[in-house]
């Protein structure tokens, strides 16, 4: 039996050139990047040509970039770093969004708990944020707006731009989770209006365990975590060199194809849908999320009257891997609380499926993958 894989936004597989440049660092320069003999320096020397690799593709200084162990720690280094930087000046309110990633609203629920205010702004029925509704939240108390660039279940993309210069115009501090959008949407670092910025390696066919932290200026920012002076003494901690080093090479080639792959998904989004009209029909399947500004590698589609746990499993069986876009507790799909957030039907919300695309991903994949959906989907609707 084929397997079929469409869960590239939950992570990706490693770039075999991704896996070659670590190799060494697993091996021969294993060396800790803190000791001063020459196994230290080469592993120093490694980390640092990494983060110049980096800058150069995003367009920033090394200086403004810091490595963590992924997305996740980005955020919280960010969000956390940023509004302890900033409290002693009175500035003890944080605006996120409702459909941000568990790694930003556990923070703020966090943050919520120690005696900081948090506003969480709604959004519309795909999945976008009001300017207006963000204006009218500045207080002037306010010292972080957070707001993701893509949503990561139905790929809906933010105004970012034109909420970088309100923020930057109101004094207040702009943090990105841009963890979908790295490799899909062009970064330039030094033209956007953007204090601090989260990646993520995995999710650009590098190593799990490795992200990475844009902070504009030093200053906004104090260090969550205590031991050791490295990496500007904002994150300590012995570097995971071999990550850093594939963290580089996955960056310089999502910069290198980026066009290609961003052309290349959002091919196989337009004939993914194209097939499921054919194979279910138009009124037995609805896309989520915005029809024009969205991630194209990401597409969240609802089948009314279909369990999604049921058609998970169903597509388990056949060797496809989809997501149900949602934390799992106990066994158990949970609502989607990005989904909840825009207001949706129950049925469109019990019934939804993420497929995501990668580099790997071919039109032949979505063919066989939308004929078999066709066929559980009239199973089960026979069965109902």
């Amino acid at each position: 039996m084929d397997e079929h894989y469409l869960d590239h936004a939950a992570t990706t597989p490693l770039h075999s050139e991704v896996l070659e440049a670590m190799l060494p660092y697993f091996e021969l320069n294993f060396g800790n990047p803190s000791s001063l003999h020459a196994y230290g320096r080469r592993a120093r020397q490694a980390i640092t040509e990494a983060r110049d690799q980096i800058a150069e593709h995003l367009n920033c200084s090394p200086k403004q970039l810091i490595f963590t162990s992924g997305g996740t720690e980005s955020d919280n280094l960010a969000i956390l770093g940023s509004m302890d930087a900033l409290k002693s000046r009175g500035k003890t309110h944080i605006i996120t969004t409702q459909i941000e990633h568990q790694a930003v609203l556990s923070v703020c629920r966090h943050l919520e708990l120690v005696g900081f205010e948090v506003t969480y702004l709604p959004v519309d029925a795909y999945g976008r944020v009001s300017i207006n509704d963000l204006k009218a939240a500045f207080r002037p108390t306010t010292a972080l707006v957070s707001v993701m660039y893509g949503n990561n279940e139905v790929g809906t993309i933010q105004p970012i731009e034109e909420i970088g210069v309100i923020c930057r115009e109101n004094g207040i501090l702009l943090h990105v989770d841009a963890v979908q959008a790295l490799g899909i949407i062009p970064m330039n670092l030094s033209a956007m209006t953007v204090d601090l910025i989260s990646f993520s390696a995995h999710k650009i066919n590098g190593p799990k365990g490795c992200g990475l932290l844009y902070c504009y200026k030093e200053y906004l920012l104090d260090a969550q975590m205590y031991g050791g002076n490295q990496e500007r003494k904002r994150r300590p901690g012995t570097e995971n060199v071999a990550n850093i080093v594939g963290f580089a090479k996955a960056v310089q080639l999502a910069s290198s194809y980026q066009a290609e792959k961003r052309q290349h998904v959002a091919s196989l989004r337009l004939l993914f849908e194209k097939l499921l009209s054919v194979e279910v029909g138009n009124e037995s399947f609805c896309v989520n999320g915005h029809p024009d500004d969205h991630l194209p590698h990401i597409l969240n589609v609802s089948f009314p009257g279909i369990d999604k746990a049921t058609l998970l499993m169903k597509l388990d069986l056949m060797g496809i891997a989809a997501s149900g876009g949602s934390a799992c507790t106990s066994g158990a799909l949970e609502d989607s609380h990005v989904l909840v957030a825009m207001g949706l039907p129950y049925e469109i919300m019990k019934s939804s499926v993420r497929f995501s695309f990668g580099y790997e991903t071919t039109n032949e994949i979505v063919v066989d993958v939308t004929k078999k959906i066709g066929t559980i989907v009239k199973r089960l609707r026979k069965t109902n």
